[in-house]
């Protein structure tokens, strides 16, 4: 039995060791649930518990690049190696939304919530309420294309409600999905869904902090390792690999430029305009998005129509083309309608009819085409009246609320929200509608023309560019109408049900784009922090580097005077600095904190921010690190003498970053230098009998996967296998119920 003056010989407690079947390159923890995201090399996305019990697989079908939680922990965010960002539902992993917010591989993914609504909801909630569900039905699903399975669309599921919560938004906090590709390009978008801001590193005119110092400069041939929102989404941190140059307009000026810094630097980005107009953003979001759900419902509708009105058209033709055939034969000068119409008025049957009835198609082929064209009739009649119709009307309903949102200038104009283009998209939405009714006359009757040559129902359903027919006294009722409110083109009953969502969807488009350009063109470089240099060899800039970005609440702020809502949280940046850096620091760790207060509070005359460099024991290289809660720091080491990657031994390191002797670097000067030079004197040295250390029988690999709410951490072995460890010692024990 223990007693209290034996000694803790083992820090961490194993809960587990697990074999993998395929070597895992990320993993991830669920926020709020004891599971567990993991990425294999074969790019399949594996969903554990706690207990290793696996709930699901799926595999994309392309190269997983990144990963992250939503917030609530009810979906998961995968970036593709193709550019697209694909949302899971964490029940089943089906696929709830996949969107092409970039055009090559999303490298780094993170999605925070508004931190603040936590510390006082009655203040920070949005206002906002949805009262699309007072007057409708819940929003129709799109419709099943005939021969396809569920989860072939690659839009949703049927059988799942989850879509549907995606969707409604009008309960969350207001949360941004951030996502960064290799080529520099950074999108947020508004609960995942919702395209709000896109902006490129190459293209940021990066202003130094300083004011002794007026120039600009930018980041060429840059590659995105990190993007990190903070909690209150006022800031964004970017770890980026590159060049940064002085802007070339100030150095044709005369001014001394920067040439040549190489190397790792730390993108600070103010993204404020998240915070100062979430309500507004809350509210265009949440109409839009449901918005864009019911036009993905409206056009599947029209495909299913189409295809099934095609079919129903085949069987037909399939059957009377011949009779056309036999009344030329026969010399007549006839056509098939005439000679149908002479056979139900109980004229004498002609020889081709006489024919074609007997040799061709007889009473049951004559039954079955009636089926078939009265069986098409009522499907589209049921996919109009319960997916087309409702998705029109809820559209034209939540397109009203956008329009007198937009009429509220002082608050959404600063946002984008413009009222000529939502009343454009407003009466486009509104003859829709018109054009459905109209559609759904046309299909009433059409069972009693389908004997005809002419085929009044596809002309609706097919991008046309012969006009509907429309009498010149309908069309003169429609312009006078225009005096009292009506729709301002006229036109659109010359126009095709096909074509009118078509102009619907582009006027959707054309309105929305102005919330996306209006805040993209607000999210600003506010500072830069080059960290350390990088040989100029292409491969140096694609090197991996261990890094992280964390934000926790800083006490330290509480009571100063000039603390606001962007003072709320401390950044804690921690990278490994390689070996082949040109800092005489190799195989070290380097953590600094507070660039987000630097960059606020720097003057002519002193302006600083803290860091600190650990030099790893020796023996030792970094894996992995990451932040843990309370300031914490997790470092996976292993050992550099092994004989291969599959041998030897690792340990697990947790360092307290409140202990550590952080030294503040100043930035008064200038821009043009590495900023952890200064910190070469002030190396402190980590020691294995020193810290609080878990040796681990096995070499290890990346990822080291960390769950703060937990308290658990999950290591992987070069010889596939997983093996999760109690990180707090008073944590209660876990048991494994595998």
């Amino acid at each position: 039995m223990e007693t209290d003056e034996t000694p803790r010989v083992l820090p961490f407690q194993l809960q587990f060791d697990k074999p993998v079947a395929s070597q895992i390159k990320i993993a991830e923890w669920n926020p709020e649930k004891d599971l567990l995201a993991m990425v294999t090399e074969d790019s399949k996305i594996l969903l554990h518990r706690f207990n290793w019990q696996r709930l699901w697989t799926i595999s994309p079908g392309r190269c997983i690049t990144s990963l992250c939680w939503r917030p609530d922990g009810k979906a998961i965010a995968v970036g593709l190696e193709d550019g697209t960002i694909s949302l899971h539902d964490v029940e089943n992993g089906k696929l709830l939304r996949s969107l092409k917010s970039h055009t090559v591989a999303v490298v780094s993914l993170n999605w925070e919530e508004d931190g603040q609504v936590i510390r006082d909801d009655s203040v920070n909630n949005s206002k906002y309420e949805d009262r699309t569900s007072c007057f409708f039905p819940p929003a129709p699903r799109v419709p099943r294309m005939p021969g396809l399975v569920p989860g072939d669309t690659g839009f949703m599921d049927d059988s799942e409600d989850s879509f549907r919560e995606l969707s409604n938004s009008s309960y969350q906090r207001f949360n941004i999905l951030c996502s960064g590709d290799k080529d520099g390009s950074i999108c947020f978008s508004i609960f995942g869904i919702f395209p709000i801001g896109k902006i490129n590193i190459h293209k940021l005119s990066i202003p130094t902090p300083f004011a002794n110092e007026q120039a600009t400069y930018r980041l060429l041939n840059a590659s995105i390792s990190k993007v990190a929102l903070s909690k209150d989404l006022c800031h964004s941190i970017v770890m980026c690999s590159g060049e940064l140059n002085q802007d070339e307009v100030e150095s044709q000026e005369g001014q001394l430029g920067v040439h040549g810094m190489r190397g790792l630097h730390c993108l600070l980005l103010d993204t404020s305009i998240f915070w100062k107009r979430k309500n507004e953003l809350h509210q265009v979001a949440q109409q839009a998005s449901n918005i864009e759900d019911l036009i993905e419902v409206i056009r599947t509708s029209l495909s299913v129509m189409c295809k099934q009105w095609s079919d129903a058209m085949h069987t037909f033709r399939e059957k009377f083309d011949s009779l056309s055939s036999l009344i030329i034969d026969h010399g007549l000068d006839s056509s098939p309608q005439e000679e149908f119409l002479g056979l139900l008025g109980g004229a004498r049957t002609s020889p081709p009819v006489h024919q074609f009835l007997v040799n061709s198609l007889g009473e049951l082929g004559v039954k079955r085409v009636s089926k078939v064209v009265c069986g098409a009739g009522k499907e589209l009649q049921h996919v109009v009246l319960d997916h087309l119709q409702p998705s029109a009307e809820i559209i034209g309903f939540r397109m009203g609320e956008l329009r007198g949102l937009s009429r509220w200038r002082t608050r959404f104009r600063g946002i984008g929200l413009d009222e000529t283009l939502i009343n454009n998209a407003t009466e486009k939405s509104g003859m829709l509608i018109v054009q459905v009714e109209r559609f759904m006359r046309v299909l009433s009757s059409v069972v009693q023309q389908f004997l005809y040559d002419q085929d009044p129902v596809r002309p609706f359903l097919e991008l046309s560019e012969v006009d509907i027919e429309t009498d010149m006294e309908t069309l003169q009722r429609v312009r006078e109408l225009v005096h009292f409110g009506g729709f301002s083109d006229c036109e659109y009953l010359r126009r095709t049900l096909s074509e009118e969502f078509q102009q619907m969807e582009s006027s959707f488009k054309e309105a929305f784009l102005m919330p996306f350009t209006t805040i993209s063109q607000k999210i600003l470089c506010k500072d830069v922090l080059p960290l350390f240099a990088l040989p100029s060899s292409p491969a140096s800039m694609s090197v991996t580097v261990p890094m992280s970005v964390t934000f926790y609440k800083d006490a330290s702020t509480a009571m100063s005077s000039y603390q606001t809502h962007e003072h709320g949280y401390i950044d804690y940046i921690s990278f490994q600095i390689p070996g082949d850096s040109s800092l005489d620091i190799a195989n070290c760790i380097g953590i600094s904190k507070g660039f987000m207060h630097s960059s606020s509070n720097i003057t002519e005359d002193s302006a600083s921010l803290e860091a600190v460099l650990l030099s790893v024991p020796d023996g030792y290289h970094c894996v992995d690190l990451s932040l843990y809660k309370e300031g914490q720091i997790v470092l996976l080491l292993n050992e550099t003498t092994a004989a291969s990657e599959s041998f030897g031994e690792s340990c697990m390191m947790i360092v307290q970053a409140n202990d550590l002797p952080f030294v503040s670097i100043s930035r008064s000067s200038c821009i043009n230098r590495w900023n952890l030079n200064q910190l070469k004197d002030s190396v402190m040295y980590l020691q294995l009998e020193n810290e609080k250390v878990r040796i681990i029988p096995h070499s290890v690999v990346a990822p080291l996967a960390v769950s703060a709410s937990r308290g658990v951490a999950c290591v992987f072995a070069a010889r596939k296998r997983a093996l999760v460890y109690i990180l707090d010692e008073d944590e209660d024990d876990i048991s494994d119920t595998e």
